[in-house]
C-alpha cells in the first residue's frame, strides 16, 4: 500500500511516549517535534493510530509541504491539490491555521485563501463547492505556516482524539483523556498493580486507567474524519474494529481506587464510569484524602489535585498541601506518589523530595508532574517482580 506523511500532535511534553506509542501501531520513520510527533504509513497506520492511540490528539495526513513568501504562494499551493478526488462538495469544511515566526501579517487572511483555495478547485472540477461549518465540519483543514514553509494536512480524526465517546459528565476543569493516558504511562504503572486517584475529580484516571487495564481501544466508540474521505475503505475499518474487540479483556475486578471529598463530583464519576460499563470493575468512595489509607500494601497513588476554587484561597492551600505530604509519608509507605499540578506551591509546601519533576502542558498551561518514591525496601522487593520502574524522560 501507498505510504503516507502524518502528524499526531500530542500534550506538550508526551512526545516521547506518542513516538513509542504508533511505531508499536506500525508508524515508520517517526519523529518527535515540539508539539507531537511526525510518522509516515500506509492507511491501515492511520485507521490505528486513530483506533489505538492514547495519547494523540489527532492523526493528520499531510497532502502538501512547500515554500512560500506570500499569500498568493498559499492560495497556489492549495488551489493545486486534488481536493475532489479526497471528498465530495456535499460535505462542510472548517480551515484553521496556526504558525511561528511566519512572516505574514494576518492569518486570518491566510485562512480565508486557503478556504477560497479549496472552493475554487471544487468549483472548477465539479460546478459545487462545500459550504463551511465552523461548529461541527464534516472535514477540517490545517494548515500550518513557519518561516519559510507551508504545509497542509487533512485531519482524519474528525473530532480530537482524547474525546473518547466515554464521558457523560466532566468535572471542574478535567484533564484531557490523552493527556491522562500519557500520565499514567510515565508513571511506569501497569495493569494489576493498584493505583488509587484520591481525589479523582469526574474519574478521567480511573477512565483511562480501566480502558488500558481490559485493553479497549480508546476509539471504539466513536467516528472518525477517515470514514467519509472517498478512498475509506470500509473493509480494512471493520477487520481492525474486530481485530481490537477481540483483543478486549473480560470485565473482572481490578484494583483501582478513586475518592473525592465532594459528593457532587463523586457523582459525575460515578456517572462517567458507569456510561462506560466500569462501574463493577473499580472501587470509588466518599473520603477526604487526608483521612484515607492506603487500599494495598504497594502500589501507584496518581492524581490531579484540586485548586484554587474547590479547596479555597492560597491560605487553605499552605494548610492542605504540609497535610498531604504527611498522610503520603505515613500511610502510603511502600507506594509510588505522583501528583501533576500547576500550582507552584504545592512542591513547595508539601515537604516531600520529589525524585523526579516531569515539564508537561495541560493545553497551554505549564504544569509539572511529581514523582514522590513513598518507599523503603518493601518497594525495591516488590520491583523484582511485576511492577516496572518508572520511565525517564
Amino acid at each position: 500500500m501507498t505510504r503516507h506523511c502524518f502528524f499526531a500532535p500530542c500534550p506538550r511534553g508526551l512526545e516521547p511516549i506518542l513516538a513509542a506509542e504508533l511505531e508499536q501501531l506500525g508508524a515508520s520513520s517517526v519523529q518527535g517535534r515540539d508539539g507531537g510527533v511526525q510518522f509516515q504509513g500506509d492507511w491501515r497506520v492511520c485507521y490505528r493510530a486513530n483506533l489505538e492511540s492514547r495519547i494523540a490528539s489527532r492523526i493528520l495526513w499531510q497532502v502538501a509541504t512547500q515554500p512560500y513568501a506570500s499569500e498568493a504562494d498559499v492560495y497556489n499551493i492549495a488551489r493545486a491539490l486534488p481536493w475532489n478526488e479526497w471528498f465530495t462538495p456535499a460535505l462542510t469544511i472548517r480551515v484553521n491555521v496556526a504558525a511561528i515566526k511566519c512572516p505574514l501579517r494576518s492569518l486570518d487572511f491566510v485562512t480565508l485563501k486557503i478556504k477560497d483555495a479549496v472552493c475554487d478547485k471544487f468549483r472548477e472540477i465539479t460546478a459545487r463547492r462545500p459550504s463551511v461549518d465552523t461548529a461541527r465540519p464534516d472535514i477540517r483543514i490545517h494548515g500550518f505556516l513557519d518561516a519559510w514553509k507551508f504545509s497542509l494536512y487533512l485531519d482524519t480524526s474528525g473530532e480530537a482524539l482524547f474525546k473518547r465517546g466515554l464521558r457523560e459528565r466532566a468535572g471542574e476543569a478535567p484533564i484531557r483523556e490523552n493527556l491522562a493516558a500519557g500520565i499514567l504511562r510515565l508513571t511506569g504503572w501497569q495493569p494489576g498493580i493498584p493505583l488509587l486517584d484520591p481525589m479523582c475529580g469526574s474519574g478521567t484516571f480511573l477512565l483511562e486507567a480501566a480502558q488500558i487495564s481490559l485493553n479497549i481501544a480508546p476509539g471504539l466508540e466513536r467516528g472518525f474524519a477517515f470514514e467519509k474521505l472517498t478512498k475509506f475503505d470500509k473493509a480494512l475499518w471493520d477487520q481492525l474494529r474486530k481485530t481490537a474487540i477481540a483483543r478486549q479483556k473480560p470485565k473482572t475486578p481490578q484494583p483501582i481506587f478513586g475518592s473525592d471529598l465532594y459528593g457532587d463530583v463523586l457523582a459525575a464519576a460515578r456517572a462517567n464510569l458507569s456510561a462506560a460499563g466500569f462501574s463493577e470493575i473499580l472501587t470509588l468512595k466518599q473520603a477526604n484524602v487526608l483521612e484515607i489509607s492506603a487500599p494495598a500494601p504497594f502500589g501507584f497513588l496518581v492524581t490531579n489535585p484540586p485548586y484554587g476554587v474547590r479547596i479555597g484561597e492560597q491560605q487553605a492551600l499552605t494548610e492542605f498541601y504540609p497535610k498531604l505530604g504527611d498522610v503520603l509519608k505515613k500511610r502510603f509507605s511502600g507506594w509510588e506518589a505522583y501528583i501533576f499540578t500547576a500550582d507552584p506551591l504545592l512542591p513547595k509546601l508539601i515537604r516531600l523530595n520529589a525524585s523526579r519533576r516531569t515539564p508537561l502542558f495541560n493545553g497551554a498551561l505549564e504544569c509539572r508532574l511529581l514523582e514522590y518514591k513513598m518507599v523503603a525496601g518493601g518497594m525495591r522487593r516488590v520491583r523484582q517482580g511485576n511492577v516496572p520502574q518508572p520511565t525517564k524522560s
